[in-house]
């Protein structure tokens, strides 16, 4: 058999390779009837278009079952069906090629995998947040994580100037970089005097007969023809002439402050450009909401214009989708919306627990909640879509199967059945578990082990990894990422657990003989509550050890 950490991609290769076929055939089943009798199916519609007589040759189905190779899981049969091709692995071998490994991200390689700088505009005005500026802000902050633990290097952009507009930021586990001084004041002349001999700038000179311009305003830029003469596409076609002013030019003089850092802290650091499967020629990515898009594109011609450079045609835009807020008796600010999160959270879990929810320990358990009650809801939708905030229907945050709340319920209660047993460890009503080369996984034969393992242990680094793709669009400046990829794992692996926790008694009779039994489901969800924490360290949110 094949060495390594199987995966779901390798794995789809190799089955294609079998049919003598280099596109996707095969499907990995997902659904726990399927996966009943079969793990990969090669439809029957598609089979007609490679045999025409609609008959795999006996050698092919021969060699499907026999495939083995690095990462490549053992089948166990392969048989033609109503259906298809469908292929059943050797699952006491998959569970024991999983579970000897780590089920974090696949560690990165030892070269530095380019860097990306994440601009989030929304942060030039902290006093003013919004719901609709904490989704931008939200997402760069998951997407940094997610592309780091990919060995890619993240700088955020700006850098919070205040103090006190950190507040918030720290109730929601954002890690922003802060900044004791401004933009460098040489860096703001330099842009000025460029504007001076850029042939799409007018207005700069002084003099008799020039029409005085806004007090603020140090010249005009047209945008539109240096789009049109630079043939750039993806712009909205109502961008004209730009009043630039000296706080536009400091937000760029901070944007060229930052490349040139990203640049001298990583200088072995290919572009993030060479790496398709990561950054692909997103170097400079603008994460903004719809309503701040256009302001955006106004900044990102006036950079090209100013600094002609190579990193200024890498830059970017992702858009997120409106955020509606129902029911505000006024426009409500970002604090605000946390507090009104925070409170109902603490509302609903002095239903649950009572007076046991007033303790201080459960203080940070409520904050921690809140967190994720408004990262979920803000995460686990596409970007580009819109979202609505409901302020007076606290059920969205606090309960449900698809609230951050729920997740954190089920990571919480992996840590008391390991907590539980560690205690009976200790009073010597359980043996300590074996090394994981020494279980018996021919024990696990129940539904939910295998789907925990197959739908979740198996292409969790696949997903981390899909999750930080950044493709570069066909044409135009707009970027789409995967952002909702994480929460939508995390929200579906805890409907899974939960059914098969509330299904199986893990920790039976301290009988010798169910041992073996005990010790492989142990093991199994060991590396479920291991992969719980490296999806939420992705969300910044630290595993509960208690709800």
């Amino acid at each position: 058999t094949g060495e390594g950490r199987p995966a779901v991609a390798a794995t789809l290769r190799a089955l294609n390779g079998a049919l003598g076929r280099s596109a996707a055939l095969w499907i990995k089943e997902s659904g726990a009837r399927n996966l009943r009798h079969r793990d990969f199916l090669a439809p029957r519609a598609a089979l007609g278009a490679i045999f025409p007589d609609g008959q795999v040759p006996a050698d092919v189905v021969a060699g499907v079952a026999s495939l083995e190779g690095p990462g490549v899981l053992a089948v166990q049969g392969c048989q033609e069906t109503p259906a298809g091709l469908v292929v059943q692995v050797r699952r006491p071998e998959a569970f024991r090629r999983l579970l000897g490994f780590p089920s974090g991200p696949a560690p990165a390689s030892g070269a530095q995998q380019g860097w990306v700088m994440l601009h989030c505009p929304a942060l030039r005005d902290p006093a003013a947040l919004r719901p609709r500026h904490l989704r931008p802000l939200l997402l760069a902050d998951h997407l940094a994580q997610l592309l780091r633990a990919q060995g890619v290097s993240v700088c955020l952009v700006p850098a919070l100037a205040k103090e006190g507009s950190q507040k918030l930021l720290q109730q929601l586990r954002i890690d922003w970089p802060s900044s004791s001084g401004g933009v460098a004041l040489p860096d703001v002349v330099a842009l000025k005097q460029a504007l001076g001999t850029s042939p799409y700038a007018t207005g700069c000179e002084e003099g008799p007969g020039k029409v005085a311009l806004p007090e603020d305003v140090i010249c005009k830029v047209h945008l539109k023809n240096f789009a049109e003469q630079q043939c750039l596409v993806g712009y909205d076609p109502n961008l004209d002439v730009l009043l630039v002013t000296e706080e536009k030019l400091r937000s760029l003089a901070e944007l060229q402050q930052a490349v040139l850092q990203c640049t001298v802290s990583y200088p072995m650091a290919l572009p993030a450009s060479c790496f398709p499967d990561i950054g692909s020629c997103c170097n400079i990515v603008h994460v903004v909401s719809c309503e701040e898009e256009f302001q955006q594109q106004q900044l990102d011609l006036l950079w090209r214009i100013l600094d002609p450079r190579a990193h200024t045609a890498l830059q970017k835009h992702l858009i997120c989708g409106p955020v509606k807020v129902t029911n505000p008796s006024s426009p409500i600010g970002a604090d605000q919306y946390f507090q009104l999160r925070r409170q109902q959270m603490y509302e609903a879990s002095m239903m649950k627990y009572g007076e046991l929810a007033r303790d201080e320990a459960w203080t940070e358990v409520i904050d921690t909640l809140t967190v994720a009650a408004i990262r979920f809801e803000m995460l686990s939708t596409a970007h580009r879509s819109q979202i609505t905030l409901d302020l007076e229907d606290s059920s969205i945050s606090t309960k449900g199967t698809k609230s951050g709340a729920f997740v954190m319920y089920n990571c919480a209660r992996l840590a008391t059945l390991f907590g539980t047993y560690q205690q009976a460890v200790e009073q010597g009503t359980y043996p300590p578990l074996p090394p994981a080369s020494e279980l018996k996984y021919s024990c696990l034969r129940e539904e939910g082990e295998w789907l925990l393992l197959f739908n979740y242990l198996l292409p969790f680094p696949e997903v981390l990894q899909q999750a930080a793709e950044l493709p570069a669009p066909t044409k135009g400046i707009r970027i789409t990422a995967n952002t909702e990829t994480v929460c939508k794992f995390l929200i579906q692996l805890s409907m899974d657990f939960s059914s098969y926790y509330n299904r199986v008694h893990v920790l039976g009779e301290p009988f010798p003989h169910l041992f073996d039994q005990m010790f492989a489901r142990l093991q199994l969800l060991g590396a479920v509550k291991d992969m719980f924490h490296s999806a939420l360290a992705t969300l910044h949110l630290p595993p509960l050890s208690q709800i």
